[in-house]
């Protein structure tokens, strides 16, 4: 991305704060404004005050001094109060758009980009991009308006040995110049690895069961010393192209230092005259130092830029519906339907037609592959097939706005899903306020009163990251309350009862027996006792349905499904 682009696009973001950032800049020129006036003030000083007769109050020494370094800590606190300020602002800014972003990401993002490496564009990338704003817009402002100071005032005073003075200044632009390329091409490396490295901490601190219980400490040691020590060399490699800069740039202003010394000298300047001369110069040296080196954080913050903006410029879920409906009936219709991975070889979904009535309960069975998961993915519309198209109620999917058709459906996943907030608010998930008399109809029905009294301060206590608190079965219930709050016509269970016991498994049951009726429904499930009462069990194989209708028809049959129920219930018997 052009240098040029981002820098439009930053200020796109610092824009409603510019009253603040002008005061910003006032600020800063009014501590730039105290370099040369403490220089002045040197000269007279020197001139003036250390003679046999002083030509001034002694008062006046302090008062001006004083006064100087006053108005210098009133733009020094006023700079950095602004900037912070508008750069708290820009930051949440970037965070909450990009939060937003993700937000809508369609669900194939992903599947292809690590989780590690989008925590680290929101939080790390972002987070170097302010930093950039912030020492970028302070070198380039206020050290800038200090060198503008600077030289006009040496030239003032003697024009032909500032010429000399400034010979450092393109030998420094020259050394910037060089560096760059490289700094910023390490920097891309250095966030990749970062986020590498996030993805890391992220699996070890969410897999730590299994880590000690497969004894992964080593691995994953050397998974994050790997990470670490390239992160170690990139830094390394970059301390040594920037420090590089300051060696030279000290060189060379101790050369010009030292001629500019000579040339005063044969000049006949005063004491005071030199004093004020030299010690301008030596000022000089700090905010051009400061300018040498934002040329780190500025590659930096562009490597982040590049890499935010691209997230935020990521195509979000199609959303080209227009039409909306009050509340379905649940007739869902799949016609012809085929659908292909990206970069898969076969379709996982292939001519598939299926017709699913209001009300009624259809059970997806078959092996692994068959396409079950995917048919639950186009129902949710996660993905839109390629072919053919999927109706409800006889709208099309594409002419329903995405949001209403999601209002449309509940589900119950085998892989649950909880937030770290209280159990009332994971079980009224989306709602903007929750209606307590329905949350407690939910709990009763999901069979987690009991859970419920055990608990600290009711449903309204914590119950940690993704239900840590909780038992696997409890776990399963509260997604199942969920589903019965949302009180959609729809509805999704998918392997919905696989991690209860037994006792559990029959409570539940019993639950979802009361919530699906009246329901669509669709229930994958691998235990096939959990199905015989499903009114269609469909039977897929390669994206395709190869036999359709009850449990007896189909065992009657005997076909794949017999097949299938004779080797579950075998394998059953045996325990």
């Amino acid at each position: 991305m052009d240098n040029s682009v981002i820098v439009k696009r930053l200020w796109a973001f610092i824009k409603p704060y510019r009253s603040r950032a002008y005061m910003a800049l006032l600020a800063m020129a009014l501590t730039a404004a105290t370099q040369p006036l403490l220089g002045k003030a040197l000269q007279l000083l020197l001139d003036k005050g250390f003679k046999n007769k002083v030509e001034f109050s002694l008062w006046w020494i302090p008062g001006v001094l004083i006064s100087i370094f006053i108005l210098r800590g009133i733009g020094t606190f006023a700079t950095a109060y602004l900037n912070n300020w508008v750069i708290s602002r820009v930051l949440n800014d970037i965070r909450a758009r990009l939060f937003d972003r993700l937000l809508r990401l369609p669900a194939a993002r992903f599947h292809e980009e690590s989780t590690g490496k989008i925590i680290n564009t929101v939080i790390n990338d972002v987070r170097q991009v302010v930093d950039m704003i912030n020492s970028v817009f302070i070198a380039c402002v206020r050290d800038v308006l200090v060198v503008i100071g600077l030289l006009g005032t040496l030239l003032y005073l003697n024009w032909r040995l500032t010429l000399v003075a400034i010979v450092v200044m393109p030998l420094t632009a020259v050394i910037v110049r060089t560096t760059t390329k490289r700094l910023r091409q390490m920097h891309r490396e250095n966030q990749r690895v970062t986020g590498e490295m996030t993805q890391v901490v992220e699996e070890a601190a969410r897999g730590h069961q299994v880590i000690r219980v497969f004894s992964g400490e080593r691995y994953e040691r050397q998974r994050f010393d790997t990470r670490s020590e390239a992160l170690r060399g990139f830094s390394q490699r970059s301390t040594v192209a920037f420090a590089a800069t300051t060696p030279i740039t000290q060189v060379a202003t101790a050369m010009t230092l030292s001629l500019v010394i000579v040339l005063a000298i044969r000049a006949n300047m005063t004491v005071g005259e030199f004093t004020q001369f030299v010690t301008m110069m030596l000022m000089l040296l700090t905010p051009l130092k400061s300018l040498a080196e934002v040329n780190g954080p500025m590659q930096r913050g562009i490597a982040a830029a590049e890499t935010v903006f691209e997230m935020m410029d990521s195509p979000v879920e199609l959303d080209t519906g227009t039409r909306e409906l009050a509340k379905a009936s649940g007739h869902l219709r799949f016609e012809n339907v085929v659908f292909r991975y990206p970069n898969a070889a076969t379709p996982a979904l292939q001519d598939l037609t299926l017709d699913i009535q209001p009300g009624q309960t259809v059970a997806l069975v078959g092996i692994s592959g068959g396409g079950k998961s995917t048919f639950v993915n186009l129902v949710t519309r996660f993905y839109d097939p390629e072919g053919g198209r999927i109706l409800l109620d006889g709208v099309p999917y594409t002419d329903l706005r995405l949001a209403n058709l999601r209002a449309q459906l509940a589900m119950v996943s085998q892989n649950v899903v909880l937030f770290d907030d209280t159990l009332a608010a994971n079980i009224a998930y989306g709602a903007l306020r929750i209606d307590y008399e329905r949350l407690a109809a939910a709990v009763k029905a999901a069979h987690l009163t009991d859970v419920v009294a055990r608990l600290p301060d009711g449903v309204e206590s914590m119950i940690g990251e993704n239900g840590m608190r909780l038992s696997g079965g409890q776990r399963q219930r509260v997604a199942i309350a969920r589903a019965i709050y949302k009180d959609a016509p729809i509805l999704i269970l998918d392997e919905a009862t696989s991690a209860l016991d037994n006792e559990s498994e029959r409570a539940v049951q019993a639950a979802l027996d009361t919530l699906m009726a009246g329901r669509t429904t669709i229930v994958i499930a691998h235990r096939l006792s959990t199905i015989e009462r499903a009114d269609r069990i469909v039977v897929m194989e390669q994206g395709r349905i190869v036999e359709q209708g009850a449990h007896d028809e189909l065992l009657a049959q005997g076909g794949m499904y017999a097949n299938l129920y004779r080797l579950q219930f075998a394998a059953t018997a045996e325990q």
